[in-house]
């Protein structure tokens, strides 16, 4: 069939229908740009996903997401590293700064404390006219004690155990030191009522006073305890995340070198470096750091703490031992068979026994040792010149109980002398064991120092590495 002539040609097929004519004077419509609002009918999720699905489907989107994730891993090695050790050289700092010396001077508090106690009953002893050395030392106690309670007060943060304890030293001190100027008063007017007021400042003493000492120094012991493992745990959440971020920068490595047959990624090479360098730096600063606190604890926190119990053994043995003359057999024990004060001096010069045997066994070196044996050694004769003193009471020799007990300053036979003798070598074994502590505690501490600023740098320095290397791939794609 043919068209006849000059008819109009039919229209060419079209696989899609036309658009409708756009009316004169309307604009046309521009197209969706990329990355605007999602068509109608999907999500910004559905959206979303579908644009990861393809950006995993390439290799330059994989690559994107690699590098993303290395940059987030080295840099979050970096923060949690140094979180995490940052919070065990704080601790390791108030084990130096804060908890060991708040429990050393607790202990010598409890020191002060007994001393004084000790020094009024012997310038009791001594007449109805005080010596003037004994006056001085027992007004230099309590002076020590009451500047080392204003110490602690303001260093326990005004609240918890210790701050229960020193409120009522600070309350119970005035009225113990109230009794002790009765007694004084009433021994030099030549009165019997001064050995009741004597006593019951004792009573006071080591009923009221002592104690609270004592739980303070144990709260404060329990306190460094608690710094101590704060500061020795190991950082597990750093040390498995630092693992888990040089896996990652070795696999992304060797799928780099499986797909180029390159050796090396200099941007991840730099990255795996900085993490293994932060990595061996953390295991090493806390290994050295565990090795310090250790040594802290065993030469010289537990030394200490022996030292301690022997000194306070030693203070309450000879105020017992003085309280025996004061009391001159009015106090019986419970049973009522034995002399109360003669008994507590058995019980704690025995505790001073055992305390120095246990601080002779933890002592590491001759400086260590030697004060300690010469404690030891002093505290056999005190043993056996006390034993001679109370011969001589029990026989009915008053006075010359007394001069053995109290003596004047120069006799070579007084337990006095014993005493001070015991005191001076505790107070030197003391002095070396602290220092041993200080240095041993310190240098954990400074081994963490520097790691925290360290592992950020680092892991900022690892995540640019990653990010650079992974762009340097990413680059042969354009």
């Amino acid at each position: 069939m043919t068209h006849p002539p000059n008819a109009p040609a039919a229209p060419a097929a079209r696989s899609t229908a036309q658009a409708p004519a756009r009316p004169a004077g309307v604009p046309a419509q521009p197209s969706p740009a990329p990355g605007s609002a999602p068509p109608a009918g999907r999500s910004a999720w559905d959206v979303g996903r579908e644009r990861l699905r393809v950006a995993t489907t390439t290799e330059p989107g994989r690559l994107q997401i690699l590098g993303a994730v290395l940059a987030l891993l080295v840099v979050a090695f970096g923060a949690v590293t140094a979180f995490q050790v940052d919070d065990r050289t704080t601790a390791a700092d108030d084990v130096v700064s804060r908890s060991q010396p708040l429990s050393a001077d607790a202990a010598a508090i409890y020191r002060s404390l007994a001393d004084a106690d000790t020094t009024a009953a012997s310038g009791f002893l001594a007449g109805t006219l005080e010596p003037a050395e004994s006056r001085a030392r027992y007004d230099r106690d309590i002076a020590t004690a009451a500047r080392l309670l204003v110490k602690a007060a303001a260093s326990t943060d005004g609240s918890g155990e210790s701050a229960r304890e020193i409120a009522t030293l600070n309350e119970q001190l005035p009225r113990y030191t109230g009794l002790i100027e009765r007694a004084r008063a009433a021994n030099r007017q030549g009165l019997p009522l001064g050995g009741a007021y004597l006593r019951y400042a004792n009573q006071q003493m080591t009923s009221v006073l002592l104690p609270a000492a004592e739980r303070l120094y144990e709260a404060e012991t329990v306190r460094l305890h608690e710094d101590d493992e704060s500061a020795r745990t190991w950082p597990f959440l750093a040390l498995g995340l630092g693992l888990l971020t040089l896996a990652a920068l070795v696999w992304a490595q060797r799928r780099t070198y499986t797909r180029t047959n390159r050796v090396f990624n200099h941007g991840l090479l730099a990255a795996t470096a900085a993490t293994l360098t932060v990595l061996l730096w953390l295991l090493a600063a806390h290994t050295v750091a565990r090795s310090g606190l250790d040594n802290a604890r065993t030469h010289g926190q537990e030394s200490l703490q022996a030292l301690n119990t022997a000194r306070i053994g030693s203070l309450t043995a000879r105020a017992n031992e003085l309280l025996t003359l004061v009391a001159r057999g009015a106090v019986l024990t419970e049973d009522g068979k034995n002399d109360k004060y003669e008994a507590e001096y058995t019980s704690s010069a025995d505790t001073l026994t055992d305390a120095l045997a246990t601080a002779r066994a933890l002592a590491d070196d001759d400086a260590g040792r030697v004060p300690v044996d010469e404690a030891a050694s002093r505290t056999a004769e005190w043993k056996q010149r006390h034993k001679d003193a109370r011969a001589k009471d029990e026989a009915g020799d008053f006075e010359g109980a007394l001069g053995r007990i109290v003596g004047p300053k120069d006799s070579t036979q007084s337990t006095g002398q014993s005493f001070d003798q015991v005191d001076a070598a505790l107070d030197r074994a003391l002095a070396h064991e602290q220092t041993e502590f200080t240095r041993s505690a310190g240098d954990a501490r400074d081994a963490l120092t520097a790691l925290p600023l360290g592992a950020l740098a680092l892991g900022i320095l690892g995540a640019a590495g990653a990010v650079l290397g992974i762009n340097r791939r990413l680059s042969e794609y354009r």
